[in-house]
């Protein structure tokens, strides 16, 4: 079975640099796709993840790309139920009004590991009924 893939967007500037939001979310992303990859490698299903990097062009023209998640082609948020924001950013994002997620009323700059885990495993629920049962 081809693995779940898991893609993230983020700016990188002409110096290679991001964010401290996207590089937090980096780490919690690695987090994640280790807690995934152990939990079903006994099943035959595996995660792999595919880091874009948005050049500051692109950034201008949509900074809500900016740390965005997708997983198995949909976004985190319509996995979670959750609602994309934005707030105010720092680095190489200058003032821009980078993206959030709010969930459950509490607002995510860092999209954490368990948000990620979550969305995550409704992938994988997905993946083995489209299969007939089997992960």
């Amino acid at each position: 079975m081809h693995p779940v893939t898991i893609i993230w967007q983020r700016l990188v500037d002409e110096q290679g640099e991001t964010c401290e939001r996207c590089g937090a979310t980096e780490q919690e992303l690695l987090k994640a796709l280790r807690f995934l990859t152990k939990a079903f490698s006994p099943v035959g299903l595996s995660f792999t993840l595919e880091s874009q990097a948005l050049s500051p062009a692109e950034f201008a023209q949509d900074p809500l790309r900016s740390n965005r998640i997708l997983i198995d082609g949909r976004e985190l948020e319509e996995w979670l139920a959750a609602e994309v924001g934005q707030s105010p950013c720092c680095g190489p994002c200058g003032e821009a009004q980078c993206r959030t997620l709010t969930l459950d009323n509490r607002t995510y700059e860092t999209i954490p590991a368990e948000l990620i885990i979550q969305a995550g495993l409704k992938a994988a629920y997905a993946r083995a009924q489209s299969a007939g049962g089997a992960a």
